[in-house]
């Protein structure tokens, strides 16, 4: 083989490479804390600026400091109302950790209708949002729906097999007996 078609070759295998890092890392579930990017159609403008204003990183910072600052509500002060006003201001409905962390908090409220309505517009948003997977597993073993919980528990194996975190905690409580009174 010449030495450019072994270039050649190298570049593209490289390039491939390059350009399926994403795709494939994408699959796995990033922790709850960090900002997701928010999506281009904001459900919402940002406040008295006009958008030739405003940087996209600029942007993407307040959007992450507002989703940290509403995760730390969620996970530290157990404030699950105001994490929804926070997670809500943010404008970005339409992104599945802002709407899993929504469908938690009325979880955690004890609202399971809006709780579903949020974690099923996650998962539209974003299929293979493992963390909404979880999450709904763990509001279906709540309910009693154990059989949708072991569909949920079994789509976060083909989407990050059985050793991650989201896998370990439905499974976990799909092992508990039902009625047991569990709280996640």
């Amino acid at each position: 083989m010449s030495k450019f078609a072994t270039r050649f070759l190298t570049l593209a295998a490289f390039s491939l490479a390059l350009a399926t890092a994403p795709v494939i890392t994408a699959v796995y579930a990033a922790p709850d804390d960090n900002a997701p990017k928010p999506s281009t159609s904001s459900s919402t403008k940002s406040k008295g600026k006009k958008k030739s204003e405003i940087t996209p990183g600029s942007e993407y910072a307040a959007f992450a400091n507002g989703y940290r600052a509403a995760y730390t509500t969620i996970y530290d002060r157990h404030d699950y109302a105001n994490a929804i006003e926070q997670l809500q201001a943010l404008g970005h409905d339409d992104s599945a950790a802002v709407a899993n962390l929504i469908g938690y908090s009325y979880r955690k409220l004890g609202d399971y209708k809006l709780s579903q309505v949020w974690y099923e517009r996650a998962l539209k948003a974003d299929p293979d949002h493992v963390k909404t997977w979880q999450y709904y597993g763990l509001w279906q073993v709540e309910q009693g729906n154990r059989d949708q919980a072991q569909y949920h528990l079994n789509r976060i194996a083909q989407l990050t097999g059985t050793s991650s975190e989201e896998y370990r905690s439905l499974a976990a409580a799909l092992e508990k007996p039902p009625g047991t009174g569990l709280a996640y």
